[in-house]
């Protein structure tokens, strides 16, 4: 990073993690130290034997296949940001625009989220009034949000997702909407979910609206949202055109190139003196000024647990969830539904093998080869830790089971890949707000 003859001067930064938070973090530094002209030292270690975390992605036959996470949000900007800042901003595409809808399973059967539905509420009433997806009496207690009084509480007062939307939507827009929707996005258990730590937006929406489905029908108008789309706000989700990973292998190759090590496993920090001892497994320690943990909670736990064991009891108490995912390329022919969606998501009660879908192929351009569609399926989670549990074989015949009922799946797939990510996705339970600010 600098010459030899500075090495004396240079702060020296360690960064524990190699995935995007880790890799980000250390282009943070590398960018700060370019600004205020002082020289900066930063070595990423990284346990596994490749950097990147969840972020993975490859060409296959045609197929781009997103091993993790295929897209992020513009609504929290620093993942935006940050493709700007690394030259990526002309490979971030979005989604296409002539299919923003999704899907939720109800007795086998795929039915669209009315337009105008977001996450939780409706902001249009006839497509809402018309939509199968609920009962009539489900539409009028959900209704009842216009009149019901708004609960007070302290600006710390948490509730779980779960009791929020019972309270304020009734028992079926919990299980036929927020569930599955919140199974998606986060693998957890809508009873335990904090919402202040997922979705802080509906309780302040209660606060100053009083009804929710008021405050997001003004919000709507206000920002000018696309009125067209349903479940999530589709619009904000974005993607690199050759897949996820680019951002790693460019913040990687071009702006820490040198500075990274795999297969580097750190089992503890210490003090010495001023400065910190990072403490490799394979006997290549490294000291540095100072230390920045970008891994998991239980990873970070099991540094710190000499340095701080209150600390590390703190962290090692937060929950994570084992996911997988689940990828297919198939001819278009093979499937009878008309992909008019991005995918669909699956209640928890209607027992099936998977948490979503997606038609990836539909979402992003430039996935599949003509004619082709690529699916990718989501498993497992808090709610399905048994279905995470099956091995490949069993997991790949209960998946294209359910496809076939569902979207009308049709003979063998091209190909499937599965990829599994154990202890991946933090739990945020009630009280995850108050807990972090401890820590």
């Amino acid at each position: 990073m600098r010459g030899a003859q500075q090495a004396d001067r240079e702060k020296q930064i360690v960064v524990v993690g190699g995935g995007v938070a880790g890799l980000a973090a250390a282009h943070r530094v590398v960018e700060r130290s370019l600004e205020s002209n002082r020289a900066v030292n930063v070595t990423v270690l990284e346990a596994r034997d490749r950097l990147g975390g969840s972020l993975l992605s490859y060409r296959r036959g045609g197929y781009l296949v997103e091993g993790g996470p295929d897209s992020f949000i513009t609504q929290k900007p620093a993942a935006l940001s940050l493709c700007r800042r690394v030259g990526l901003e002309n490979e971030v595409i979005g989604t296409n625009p002539d299919r923003r809808r999704v899907y939720v399973v109800r007795r086998g059967k795929l039915h669209p989220i009315p337009e105008g539905f977001l996450l939780l509420a409706p902001t249009r009433i006839w497509p809402f009034l018309v939509s199968r997806l609920f009962s009539w009496p489900g539409k009028l207690r959900m209704g009842l949000d216009v009149v019901l009084p708004a609960r007070r509480r302290t600006p710390d007062e948490d509730e779980s997702l779960a009791d929020f939307v019972r309270r304020r939507f009734g028992r079926e827009a919990l299980a036929r909407i927020a569930q599955p929707l919140v199974g998606g996005i986060y693998t957890a258990d809508p009873e335990h979910l904090s919402l202040r730590a997922t979705m802080p937006r509906f309780l302040e929406l209660e606060d100053r609206y009083r009804s929710v489905i008021l405050g997001m029908r003004k919000a709507a108008k206000r920002q000018g949202a696309d009125r067209r789309g349903s479940g999530a706000r589709y619009g904000m989700f974005v993607s690199l055109a050759d897949g996820m990973v680019t951002l790693v292998d460019v913040l990687a190759g071009r702006y820490l190139a040198g500075a990274t090590r795999t297969q580097a496993q750190v089992t503890r920090i210490t003090r010495e003196g001023s400065r910190w001892r990072v403490t490799v497994a394979n006997g290549s320690d490294v000291t540095a000024d100072a230390v920045i943990l970008a891994c998991p909670a239980y990873a970070s736990a099991k540094i710190v647990r000499a340095l701080d064991p209150a600390l590390a009891r703190s962290l090692a108490s937060i929950e994570y969830a084992s996911s997988a995912t689940m990828t297919m390329g198939f001819r278009r022919a093979q499937i009878r539904h008309p992909l008019d969606g991005f995918g669909f998501v699956v209640p928890a009660a209607e027992g099936r093998s998977l948490i979503a879908g997606t038609f990836g192929s539909i979402k992003f351009a430039g996935r599949a080869p003509a004619d082709h569609v690529l699916m990718r399926c989501f498993l497992g989670g808090a709610v399905q830790p048994h279905v995470y549990a099956m091995d490949d074989a069993d997991l790949r015949q209960a998946v294209l089971a359910d496809l076939g009922e569902l979207v009308g799946l049709q003979g063998e797939p091209e190909f499937v890949d599965i990829h599994r990510w154990p202890n991946s996705m933090p739990q945020y339970p009630v009280g995850h707000v108050q807990h972090v600010a401890r820590i």
